[in-house]
């Protein structure tokens, strides 16, 4: 059993993001879904179950913490380790080796294990997961999904008591979701407790046994998933939660741009250490459009979006804009792109001198309006590596809007994002569509192509079998391509 009681907790330098007088008590074999808006204490629950608080972050603690009759505060992080194991939102941050075999194995290396138990946990964590085409590979060269599978084995061949998930989803695509959801279902099966902090609510409504509602760092709500779906859409959102069921949402359809193709792309070939990775994509778009890229985990989608922004050499194929061909110098000067792992792009010392950072004679006003529309500036003054992901995501996003290119390139921009931030960076990107921004959108999260995009390209093996445009008549096409399946509404439409 795991018991939170009266804990109370705030990061150094910090005020967002901790803990009020929380109590929580979470049975033996039950899964608990932690939801609620960004910074309002998921991950904190987290990490005061698996010890990261206090062995790791620093704050002001009270209150009492118990795994299994351990005092986390007083049992060695070794030890809690052996009972508690967690998936982290980005699985790069806890990777220790270089290839997959040696990833999976080495929490029950630490353990001391005798060589042939070793084997035996990973042949059975490789053959309970079906993830046999992913032993013996090199871990920089598998996609957002694949490493996110690797850390799942790692723990799972550890055999913990309790499985601590953050954000899980925040990167797979529907496929791999719904393998997630069915190695959750597993661990369920054999008795384990779960705990996941997530946003993407809708995989996780058949599998949970209680819904904890979390908001400024206290509970503000306990339910049952289909008390959860139960709550009209309007209120749900107005708790700043995503949709608990897809197949109700319907795409909305924005203005197709009627102007003569500003950006084209003819015979286009993607190659990665001598493999092709897309050939023969050709395109055109018009000023204002908002393309979003979709397609399966390694299909080829960021690998476009960085040839696209002139960051991928080994290609052939034609850019023109405004019917004048573009080198790679001259892509990099007109586009920019939000990475989908954020860290990569922040260097200041603080959220407002980030929106400003390597931009020439910035705009103030822009920059304090802009923050203001992502809800960044009660962080303004922040570190950005002090952020949660989605805020470190939204500040990404602010810079975007701020530095005033052709072509903005989002990679996976809701990644870790709540309803309220989602809505925030779907009215940033509206707002680029009307500046006359051709604008593309690389991302699993249908919900936010509903109501952000007006053409969906589909990768898949190599080629682009799909351009749609996203309208209420074709949204059981959509659906069809986001693996959803069709409910009452679709019946309805047909």
């Amino acid at each position: 059993m795991i018991s939170l009681e009266r804990v109370s907790f705030s990061y150094s330098g910090r005020d967002a993001g901790g803990l009020r007088d929380l109590s929580l008590t979470i049975k033996d074999g039950e899964c608990v879904l932690l939801c609620g808006r960004s910074g309002c204490g998921k991950t904190t629950v987290t990490r005061l179950i698996n010890g990261l608080i206090p062995y790791f972050y620093e704050g002001n603690l009270s209150g009492n913490v118990t795994v299994n009759n351990m005092r986390v505060a007083e049992t060695p992080m070794y030890e809690i380790a052996g009972r508690v194991g967690s998936v982290f939102q980005n699985p790069r941050t806890q990777f220790f080796n270089v290839d997959t075999d040696s990833e999976i194995a080495f929490g029950i290396e630490n353990e001391a294990l005798p060589a042939e138990e070793l084997r035996l946990r990973v042949e059975r964590a490789t053959e309970d997961l079906k993830i046999q085409n992913l032993r013996g590979r090199n871990i920089f060269e598998l996609s957002g999904g694949e490493k996110q599978k690797i850390a799942f084995a790692s723990v799972y061949a550890m055999n913990p008591d309790v499985y601590l998930l953050d954000e899980p989803s925040s990167n797979l695509d529907m496929g791999v979701i719904d393998e997630l959801r069915e190695h959750l279902r597993l661990i369920k099966e054999q008795g384990k407790t779960i705990v996941i902090a997530e946003h993407r609510l809708y995989y996780l409504m058949d599998l949970a046994d209680r819904v904890v509602y979390l908001e400024e760092g206290r509970i503000a709500g306990e339910y049952t998933p289909a008390e959860l779906k139960a709550i009209p859409d309007a209120a749900r959102e107005s708790m700043g939660l995503r949709a608990t069921d897809l197949a109700r949402i319907r795409p909305v359809g924005q203005k197709s741009a009627k102007e003569s193709p500003a950006l084209e792309i003819r015979n286009l070939t993607l190659r990665h250490k001598k493999r092709t990775i897309l050939e023969d994509i050709s395109l055109k778009a018009s000023c204002g459009e908002v393309l979003g890229v979709v397609g399966h985990n390694g299909a080829g989608k960021t690998t476009f979006s960085r040839a696209l922004c002139g960051l991928h050499k080994d290609c052939d194929g034609l850019f023109l804009w405004d019917g004048k061909p573009q080198d790679m110098k001259n892509r990099l000067k007109r586009s920019y792109m939000v990475m989908q792992d954020v860290n990569y792009e922040l260097f200041a010392e603080s959220v407002e001198a980030e929106c400003s950072f390597g931009i020439k004679n910035p705009d103030p006003a822009l920059v304090a309006e802009t923050m203001e529309e992502l809800g960044l500036t009660p962080y303004k003054a922040f570190h950005p590596n002090t952020l949660s992901g989605g805020q470190k995501q939204r500040v990404a996003v602010a810079v975007s809007m701020i530095c005033g290119k052709d072509v903005p390139v989002f990679d996976e921009p809701t990644s870790g994002l709540d309803f309220d931030s989602m809505e925030r960076v779907a009215g940033l990107i509206g707002k680029l569509s009307g500046m006359g921004k051709v604008i593309f959108v690389v991302t699993h999260d249908y919900e936010f192509v509903c109501r952000t995009c007006s053409r969906v390209l589909h990768f898949d093996e190599g080629e682009m079998p799909g351009d749609i445009t996203v309208s209420p008549e074709n949204g059981q096409k959509l659906r069809a391509l986001f693996c959803i399946p069709d409910g009452a509404l679709a019946k309805k439409e047909r």
